[in-house]
């Protein structure tokens, strides 16, 4: 039986499913990825087929227009202006390459941005199931992860859902609703859409992290699941760069500076931060470039310059970290059980700073617009010096690396597939 894994965005948005499909593959099932042409690579090294979905997000990052979207910080409505104008020139495209990365398949398994996905499985007349590595069901437990995180009551929280929704689905229904009519010949969604309202037609959604950093709301549904998180390790046979392995014996356990895949409009600027922040706290570092967050210029013989590293086996010899919030760098980092100081430039990143300061694993999160030597340097002494902190994201971790989340994924799955599950209609 063949399965069809739909994922687009960020790599922090598509490993997850990587390892989700290989899961799958060693549950029995053939698994095609269907996501951006430049993950082909891991997706064949996990032994999946592989289907292109076009667009690239480095490169639409790397933009003038990317670079802008990355600055409108936790101004949602904003966010989604930017982002409909770099994505309406390749979103009917995306949905085509979708459609046809469906052809021959016996189930649907999507992330928060496969849109189409669901629509393409009514079509098929095929099982469909989401499978999201950020919590996007609405509820009154806290706010939607890409609103203002300002824990004002059940109230805010529940409309803050309601208005991510309506906000997303408004503003790309237009073109949503033309793919469904002309390329799917099914009747146009209503106006009011289905992004918010499908799980209360039962429809099942799995959710990839972990419990003990986000428990389940009293409020979801009994078809809604916490698994754990679906890492993806490095290879068995992998080594690391004998000059990062002498780096790392020569001293004291560096902290991690990373913002992953944002980009810096001056990267030099960012750079200088950092050196005199851990210069201030006397701290050893391990810069990690990334997509053009920093500087390649040269370092002190104190701090070490990587483009790219397994996180399995890096995080775990830091002494705490230094990222950008995203939901991958923020899963390692919490698997890993150090302390991490959050410095959130946009989206969902805000929300994740936040639960680590209120899982009391991190101090307050920067954001990026307030980053300067001296807050940095604070929240690094803070991370460092804090024994409580440190205990609590030690428990954290232990908590993580004894879950099976992606066993648990393929079980729940396995499940809706085999009993032939259908989204119910809507009621008309």
């Amino acid at each position: 039986m063949k399965v069809t894994v739909v994922a687009i965005g960020s790599q922090g948005d598509v490993q997850p499913y990587i390892a989700l499909g290989a899961g799958l593959k060693a549950g029995g099932y053939d698994v095609r990825l269907a996501t951006h042409a430049n993950f082909e690579p891991a997706a064949r090294e996990h032994g999946l087929e592989f289907a292109a979905v076009e667009g690239n997000p480095r490169m639409i990052l790397e933009t003038e227009a990317g670079k802008a979207l990355m600055e409108t910080g936790s101004n949602i409505v904003i966010h989604v202006r930017r982002l409909k104008s770099l994505a309406n020139e390749i979103i009917q495209q995306i949905l085509s390459s979708i459609w046809k990365a469906c052809q021959d398949t016996d189930a649907i398994v999507h992330s928060p941005f496969g849109f189409g996905s669901v629509y393409a499985s009514q079509k098929l007349d095929v099982p469909s199931i989401a499978a999201y590595h950020i919590p996007f069901t609405g509820t009154d437990a806290f706010p939607n992860v890409t609103m203002p995180q300002l824990h004002l009551g059940r109230v805010y929280n529940k409309l803050s859902h309601i208005f991510f929704e309506q906000l997303i689905w408004q503003t790309f229904r237009s073109s949503l609703n033309k793919w469904v009519v002309e390329t799917l010949s099914m009747p146009c969604p209503p106006f009011m859409g289905d992004f918010g309202t499908i799980h209360k037609r039962g429809y099942p959604i799995i959710y990839g992290f972990s419990p003990a950093v986000i428990p389940k709301p009293p409020d979801w549904g009994d078809r809604i699941y916490i698994t754990g998180y679906w890492f993806v390790n490095r290879p068995e046979d992998w080594q690391p760069p004998a000059d990062l392995v002498d780096f790392l014996q020569s001293g004291q356990p560096p902290v991690y500076i990373g913002f992953g895949s944002m980009n810096n409009r001056n990267p030099e600027e960012a750079t200088e931060i950092v050196i005199k922040a851990l210069d201030q706290c006397h701290q050893r570092g391990i810069i990690l470039t990334g997509w053009g967050g920093f500087s390649r210029f040269a370092l002190p013989d104190h701090i070490f310059s990587i483009e790219s590293m397994p996180f399995d086996w890096l995080f775990p010899q830091m002494k705490i970290l230094v990222h950008h919030g995203g939901a991958g760098t923020t899963a390692a980092g919490l698997r890993a059980g150090i302390p991490a100081v959050v410095v959130p430039f946009f989206a969902d990143q805000p929300f994740w700073g936040d639960r680590i300061f209120r899982l009391g694993v991190g101090p307050r999160p920067i954001p990026r617009k307030k980053l300067s030597v001296e807050v940095l340097a604070k929240a690094i002494s803070t991370a460092i010096n804090d024994k409580g902190m440190q205990s609590r994201a030690a428990t954290v971790g232990e908590c993580i690396r004894a879950e099976d989340g992606i066993s648990k994924a393929v079980e729940i799955i396995d499940h809706y597939i085999t009993d032939g599950y259908k989204i119910p209609a809507r009621r008309r």
